[in-house]
């Protein structure tokens, strides 16, 4: 805790009501701030601070738009003379205030900073030829995440993101007047862009009695709609291309958040028609609000995260109208803040976004930044904030001094020192009713920028990468020259559903996605590599040793477009450095190198397919129920989420993965090379592994080291599973449950107590879900209920084991304290021995009766690797929409998951004309 104290005189004494009020301009970004006030030691009622931007800590010369707290102070706490107020932040709580007032008045001080002379400034500078913006006016959408407002959540296909009502308008800028171009009270109107010649409008348009948002141009007058696109998805945020082809975010790329329960749009392109769709980005998570540079690329918002976190990396890239030369622009090194609705300002190389704070806000609601990209995309310092707060959206500059803003209900002009004027506010109705104002855009002609022209051959099958030296990078430290010999290639394969926001049952605080392992290509000598790639993939590579051991792995992923040949300088570089001169690199000095398939493994993992046998050889001997050497099981029997060996492995910190934090690890810090499990295969513990099974085992790790090979594992086979966050706890009301859970509190509740409480039914999983994970110290580990409850061999749960004699069968961990006798002077008697004798206790009955129970409900609902197992409900609802799974498929039916998630990841490959790609030598595996 920390108090900071006020001490001041009071000569005479106001007897009205008295009142501090602290303006607090910044505070705690991720939580509320607890603020505790006491006047001469009476204490007023705690308050908690709301969640700031958290930006004044680190750049005292940003600004701040204060947010009142009002305490009102005990009757009588002040006196004359001396007084002292104490402000004391609890729990690891911050403000920065702007003002602190004692006042009579309970009404904070009105601190808006307007301008009343900025319009007029600007009609006569960067709006001097223009008189009128256009803009939109919709209810924003109801989830609280930026990207979620169009579609649907799994679950339910008629829970929708978005609300109703949808407007177009025009306002002039010199008398005021408003037009409505469009108004469907029913339908929604989002993202207007108009055309270089300043006479027609590109928007998303959601028609009244239509689930779909899609491309609609429309001349400036309002006549002349005209629909441009169509089809079962939603196509949002278009621009205008210098070439006259449209570029637009659209879901028609089938695939969800890869922790939420909505859909993903990435980047696609079409002709001014509407025709001819090409899919330009493979993102498996969201690209957003792209925008023409004058140089004539495409300026973006890119979500990703490959083995790193989920919250922390949704920044700015570029990319060429074709789909070429992705490179990030601003951002991806370092974490936090959504980077999005970013443009170019004119006149110079700087552009605008809006820094939504933390993992972004409704709407893009965020803060008003400039960012200078002199110093490369690492410089956190040229990003400059422009607003007082962080409740602004959809910033369009003007000019370095002038930017139309949208906020709430209104449409403003925002200065460089973020001082506004108001230019329009919706009726106080409108504003009542949810209608916010959106994407306010100058209408006028403007200039067009560079026309790039497309390297891109559609009839090609593969790209190609040059990679100059794979030890040049940021974080390479003790990698030395010629150690690194080839590169694994994997592909982070998309989701066809998903239901949560956290990586289970894929994992345990691990990875989020599959990863597809698609071979080898070799590293020259000198560091180069020269490889030819399937185009329109997400691909990212790990560097192996001479032992195939990982050395360096990526954290973010590539994508070559058919025919294009691109390069890298090495493993995550300066981006403000040049190659260092060299002579011609090796790997240019021979064709490409195709990728060497690895024979005889997998290419997508599942552990109780894949590694379950391998330890079931070599490891039950040892570390079974019967046999618990070092505490360790690595039975494959059933947990209430995992299997008992994956979750051993995982909390033991066998394996070594991302584990959901930050990007760019050192060298031998993840997978193959850094995990523990790959040194007791080399036969100093007491096991002879072939080599094969190392292979596997160290393919398994260096592949994200999922639990399940399939994504219809999703939402299914799970007792205490989440949906939406929120956990299940349904069998906590069950009444064998109930009992046992009674059960356990008497019999086991004196020594359970704090971090070592036992979880009261298989849901229960002690405050801490799969995407907090626990610390390698937290004890809680060694009591989470995938340890402790068997739902294959309930007689072997270790919830009845520990405690059951050992001449009964159990472990004997656990022994009953004796009752004190109260005449007795013996504070601590002696164990009065093991908690259950025999098998015959009831209350040892009791539980093993709601484990039972609980087995036979896991062997209704099964598991992926269960026989008779059927995916989740939403998983083929989407399957059918994507073709993948025939629409009158009788509810009996049964579905292969693995061949149905292999047929839906082909789905989306790239396919070039046949009649084109005839020629291409036919002895290439096609992968």
């Amino acid at each position: 805790p920390h108090t900071f104290t006020i001490r001041f005189q009071i000569e005479k004494l106001d007897e009205r009501p008295q009142f501090l009020i602290i303006g607090a301009a910044d505070a705690h970004p991720s939580e509320d701030s607890l603020v505790t006030v006491a006047v001469n030691g009476q204490a007023a009622p705690t308050q908690r601070a709301p969640k700031g931007p958290g930006v004044l800590a680190h750049d005292p010369s940003a600004w701040g738009e204060p947010k009142a707290l009002v305490f009102a102070l005990p009757k009588g706490a002040l006196k004359p003379g001396e007084n002292s107020i104490t402000i004391r932040l609890e729990q690891g709580s911050w403000i920065i205030y702007d003002y602190v007032l004692l006042s009579t008045d309970a009404k904070p001080p009105s601190l808006e900073r307007l301008r009343d002379d900025l319009l007029d400034e600007a009609l006569k500078g960067p709006l001097a030829r223009c008189d009128e913006i256009v803009f939109a006016v919709r209810t924003p959408g109801r989830d609280g995440h930026w990207y979620a407002n169009f579609g649907y959540y799994a679950p339910d296909a008629n829970r929708l993101t978005y609300g109703d009502g949808g407007r177009l308008c025009r306002l002039n800028l010199r008398t005021g007047q408003l037009t409505t171009l469009l108004d469907d009270p029913k339908g929604g109107v989002r993202d207007p862009i108009v055309h270089y010649d300043g006479t027609r409008i590109l928007f998303s348009y959601r028609k009244s009695g239509t689930p779909f948002y899609h491309l609609y141009e429309m001349s400036a007058d309002g006549t002349r709609l005209v629909q441009l696109t169509d089809g079962p998805q939603d196509d949002i945020e278009p621009t205008y291309l210098p070439d006259g082809d449209l570029l637009f975010c659209s879901s028609r790329c089938n695939r969800w958040v890869n922790c939420w329960l909505t859909q993903v749009a990435v980047l696609y392109r079409c002709d001014a028609r509407g025709k001819n769709v090409r899919m330009v980005s493979t993102n498996n998570e969201h690209d957003n609000t792209p925008w023409l540079l004058p140089d004539g690329r495409v300026l973006y918002t890119r979500w990703e995260y490959v083995d790193r976190s989920q919250v922390l990396y949704h920044h700015l890239w570029t990319i060429y109208p074709d789909g070429t030369s992705q490179m990030v622009y601003f951002g991806n090194m370092h974490a936090g803040i959504v980077m999005i609705d970013a443009k170019p300002i004119p006149g110079t190389t700087k552009v605008v976004a809006s820094f939504s704070p933390g993992h972004g806000r409704r709407e893009h609601e965020g803060m008003v930044t400039v960012i200078d990209p002199a110093a490369g995309p690492d410089e956190k310092s040229f990003a400059k904030r422009v607003s007082r707060g962080n409740h602004y959206r959809d910033p369009f500059a003007l000019s370095e001094n002038c930017f139309l803003v949208a906020q709430g209900a209104e449409v403003r002009l925002m200065d460089h020192a973020g001082l506004t004027q108001v230019l329009f506010r919706l009726p106080d109705a409108d504003a009542r009713a949810g209608l916010q104002c959106h994407e306010p855009r100058p209408l006028r002609p403007r200039p067009r920028e560079r026309s790039v022209p497309s390297r891109v051959n559609p009839a090609q099958p593969t790209g190609r990468l040059i990679l100059a030296d794979v030890c040049s990078g940021r974080n390479m430290a003790g990698v030395k020259r010629g150690e690194i010999k080839k590169l694994l290639v994997l592909e982070t394969l998309p989701k066809p559903i998903n239901f949560t926001g956290g990586m289970e049952p894929l994992s345990f605080g691990g990875t989020f996605t599959l990863e597809r392992i698609l071979g080898t290509v070799p590293v020259e000598p000198d560091g180069s590599a020269y490889m030819e790639l399937p185009a329109l993939r997400s691909l990212f590579f790990v560097a192996l040793d001479e032992n195939d051991l990982s050395v360096k792995r990526m954290q973010s992923f590539v994508t070559v477009q058919p025919g294009e040949t691109t390069s890298c300088v090495g493993c995550h570089e300066q981006r403000v450095l040049a190659p260092p001169p060299t002579n011609r690199l090796l790997a240019l000095k021979r064709p490409p190198s195709a990728i060497e398939p690895i024979p005889d493994v997998p290419e997508v993992f599942d552990f109780p397919r894949d590694i379950q046998p391998i330890l079931d050889k070599h490891c039950l001997r040892c570390h079974d129920f019967d046999k618990r050497d070092g505490g360790v099981v690595l039975s494959g029997d059933c947990g209430p989420m995992f299997s008992h060996s994956y979750y051993t492995l995982i909390v033991r910190d066998q394996v070594r993965d991302g584990r959901n934090g930050a990007g760019n690890r050192p060298p031998r810090a993840l997978g193959s090379s850094a995990s523990p499990l790959m040194k007791k295969l080399d036969g100093t513990h007491h096991a002879k592994v072939s080599p094969h099974e190392v292979k596997m085992i160290r393919l398994w790790l260096d592949s994200g080291a999922p639990y399940p090979g399939t994504y219809a594992a999703l939402g299914t086979g799970m007792i205490g599973g989440y949906a939406q966050n929120q956990l299940d706890r349904s069998d906590a009301k069950w009444p064998s449950m109930v009992a046992a859970s009674n059960v356990l509190k008497k019999r086991c509740g004196d020594c359970h107590v704090k971090h070592m409480t036992l979880p009261d039914s298989p849901s229960d999983d002690l405050g801490r879900p799969p995407w907090q994970g626990l610390s390698k110290d937290d004890p809680r580990r060694r009591f989470a209920r995938d340890l402790l409850y068997n739902l294959t061999r309930p007689e072997k749960s270790l919830l009845l084991l520990a405690p059951l004699a050992k001449t009964a069968g159990g472990l004997g961990l656990c022994e009953a304290a004796a009752q004190p006798n109260p005449k007795s002077q013996i504070q601590n008697p002696k164990s009065a021995g093991p908690v259950f004798a025999d098998t015959s206790d009831p209350d040892y009955q009791t539980i093993l009766i709601a484990n039972r129970e609980t087995e036979k409900h896991l062997v209704t609902i099964k598991r992926f690797h269960m026989p008779g197992f059927r995916p989740h409900a939403a998983y083929v609802r989407e399957m059918q929409r994507y073709g993948i799974l025939p629409l009158d498929l009788p509810p009996d039916a049964s579905i292969d998951p693995y061949a149905t998630d292999r047929a839906y990841w082909q789905s989306l490959w790239h396919k070039p004309l046949a009649s084109q790609t005839a020629s291409r030598p036919a002895n290439r595996r096609e992968r």
